[in-house]
């Protein structure tokens, strides 16, 4: 087993940390160029695995996508028609469920894959709407066989989103171009992570996309429809990507240091924003200046906290290590349906924060973390890259916890580990 000795200090980090750009909107930003009636060109495009899975996707499906000589984070992006392709979609939700609707579009088979760990990912939800509204697909998860006929009916659909909203957004991106377009109705417990679906109907919008919608910020009741018609090309710039923001501003929290991420939007449609108030309630200091840098100051001790995070899931590890640091009792609630992310990440949690002396329980929706005196010890990862920045954090309070297969970081943070290291190195 290869692991890296994740950097521990015995004083506050003092680091400004510059972050790539958003995964979630990158992927999205992406397919839309690649459906739109013309050339659009991505700034501030996120070079990861995941992104880079899709770029290599569409490309093989036919999409001129090509960066730019001095600087791969801004690509040029010219439609094409659709063909057949294969498509890696590694371990990216992005790339197995927004793209199946694409595939329908093109003309030819287009053989779906993935890592051994995305074979057991539910996607059979995406898929069996995609055959309501006409499409042959082989197969009901990794791999499957979409076969495509260069065009798709679309039209009305029900299904069960409440294991991921990847499903409602994987059908919205390309609805536009389907014959009837699209009408959703989630039929299910309430959808997960709607901030992520808020975030697609706004860039479809930016597209000049017709979506109406009335559902509910909780997720409980959602319906979503598209009209037929263009997709307008756009010039998109990329949000730094604020989940990748959170595990570095919970290092001022953890050292009772300082960290500052430049570029923080006044507005934004990513949930990982949702970072800001979990930290203030655990007892930080946040301040915002007039450029854009949000800056966060660690408090001597972590507060407790109670919180409902089925909006924002992919924080969770983030706030269950510090939970694990925190003084008091912590709950976790809302997000069972992290159990079919990467890996089960509630599972994965308990049992790695537990080997290291920690107190974690499982729960039906969440965890119930105790506040304990941990110790070293290595950090499993599960290829989960939120589970590599979980460890990480923690090991930067704990002396000798090593992260096994931290490089499952490069999914959506290449330069993690030296980034990392960095602000580790700011400590005094």
């Amino acid at each position: 087993m290869v692991t890296w000795s994740s950097p521990s200090v015995n004083a506050p980090v003092d680091a400004v940390v510059d972050l790539p750009g958003s995964k979630s909107i990158t992927n999205r930003a992406l397919i839309l160029a690649a459906l739109a009636d013309g050339p659009s060109r991505v700034t501030g495009t996120l070079r990861s695995r995941d992104t880079d899975l899709m770029i290599d996707a569409l490309v093989a499906m036919g999409v001129a996508i090509t960066p730019a000589i001095d600087d791969p984070t801004i690509v040029d992006v010219t439609p094409a028609p659709l063909h057949g392709a294969r498509v890696d979609c590694g371990l990216a939700g992005t790339v197995m469920r927004f793209l199946p609707a694409v595939g329908a579009l093109a003309t030819g088979d287009v053989e779906f894959d993935g890592d051994e760990q995305a074979r057991s990912r539910p996607l059979h939800t995406v898929l069996d709407a995609l055959r309501d509204l006409g499409a042959a697909i082989d197969g009901s998860s990794l791999p499957f066989t979409v076969r495509g006929t260069g065009a798709l009916t679309g039209g009305a659909v029900t299904l069960d989103a409440s294991a991921s909203s990847q499903f409602v957004s994987g059908l919205l991106l390309s609805a536009a171009r389907f014959t009837d377009g699209i009408a959703i109705t989630h039929d299910g417990p309430p959808v997960p992570s709607m901030p992520h679906i808020e975030m697609t109907i706004a860039m479809l919008r930016d597209a000049g996309v017709t979506v109406t919608s009335s559902a509910d910020h909780s997720g409980a009741v959602g319906s979503w429809a598209v009209a037929p018609g263009p997709i307008r090309a756009v010039d998109a710039a990329i949000e730094p990507d604020l989940s990748n923001a959170a595990a570095f501003l919970a290092a001022a929290a953890a050292t009772g240091g300082r960290v500052g991420v430049p570029r923080w939007p006044a507005t934004t449609t990513q949930p990982g924003a949702e970072i800001v108030s979990i930290l203030e309630q655990m007892g930080a200091a946040v301040d915002r200046s007039d450029d854009g840098l949000l800056t966060v100051s660690g408090p001597e001790r972590l507060n407790s906290i109670d919180v409902d995070l089925h909006e924002v899931g992919e924080l969770t590890p983030t706030v269950a290590a510090l939970a694990a640091l925190a003084d008091g009792t912590s709950t976790l609630r809302g997000i069972a349906h992290l159990r079919g992310h990467e890996t089960d990440r509630l599972t994965a949690l308990s049992t790695e924060i537990n080997r290291l002396g920690g107190d974690v329980t499982e729960t039906a929706d969440g965890l119930v973390v105790v506040g304990a005196p941990l110790h070293a010890g290595v950090w499993r990862t599960y290829a989960d890259h939120r589970m590599a920045t979980a460890g990480s954090l923690l090991g930067l309070v704990v002396p000798g916890v090593e992260i096994e297969n931290v490089e499952t970081t490069s999914k959506t943070l290449p330069d993690f580990v030296a980034m990392w290291e960095t602000m580790a190195g700011s400590a005094l």
